[in-house]
């Protein structure tokens, strides 16, 4: 995207952390309506500390912020463990969401 930075060296990886921010709040919201939901409590959680470690990582990468890389790399650690706990649920939203925690997690543990 890059609205305002279009040469932001970081660009990949802001774009990357956004889309996982977005493919966690769906699927939050989908495992919020699925039967099972009491037995989703530990994923639904892991969900919402993906999309704040996310939003944090992307609004420090746009800062130039010096903090960013280490940051960053907790994103990575924290979508890992996203990747994984959705991955134990079987539903479409899961696996996207996943797939989508994994590409960020890769983007965010190769930041320099």
């Amino acid at each position: 995207m890059g609205i305002v930075n279009m040469n932001n060296k970081n660009q990949t990886c802001i774009d990357e952390c956004n889309k996982c921010a977005q493919a966690c709040l769906e699927c939050m919201k989908m495992c919020l309506e699925e039967p099972d939901v009491a037995n989703r409590k530990k994923c639904i959680a892991k969900l919402n500390e993906c999309i704040s470690i996310c939003h944090e990582s992307a609004k420090f990468m746009i800062m130039d912020s010096c903090h960013a890389t280490n940051l960053c790399k907790l994103c990575g650690t924290i979508c890992d463990e996203c990747a994984q706990e959705c991955g134990a649920f079987k539903d479409d939203h899961c696996a996207k969401c996943a797939a989508q925690c994994k590409k960020c997690a890769q983007e965010c543990q190769s930041m320099q």
